[in-house]
């Protein structure tokens, strides 16, 4: 696996584990500065900031909280040059399961989430363990 790949795959780890214990500094760390969230399902369009995403992630209960099970995955990286990949990613949080398009760049020798596209189903609660 090339190191730029397995950099990507460490990243998106800590994307998972940050999301998943509603940890807003973690995942910070792992979102670029600059970083926009978008979501256009339902009847309306979501676009935030970084600034504006952190803090709805930080007064959410956590998945770990809530002892939910870990449904996380990566679907696939593409790397586009030595600085630029794209990945298709999968969690679930609470009744929602989304898959989320994210963009990542490099930048100074560390790599970081610049865009956060998703959609999201809701599960009905009867089919839930």
């Amino acid at each position: 696996m090339p190191e730029a790949e397995r950099a990507v795959r460490d990243l998106l780890q800590r994307y998972f584990d940050a999301l998943y214990a509603s940890d807003a500094d973690a995942l910070r760390a792992v979102l670029h500065p600059r970083a926009i969230y978008v979501c256009a399902t339902g009847e309306d369009f979501v676009y935030k900031t970084v600034d504006e995403y952190l803090p709805v992630v930080a007064e959410r209960p956590s998945p770990a909280s809530r002892n939910e099970a870990r449904r996380d995955s990566i679907d696939s990286i593409e790397l586009a040059g030595a600085n630029t990949a794209r990945a298709r990613v999968r969690c679930s949080i609470g009744d929602r399961d989304f898959i989320d398009f994210l963009t990542l760049v490099r930048d100074a020798d560390r790599w970081s989430i610049i865009s956060k596209v998703f959609h999201y189903d809701t599960r009905s609660s009867e089919g839930q363990a």
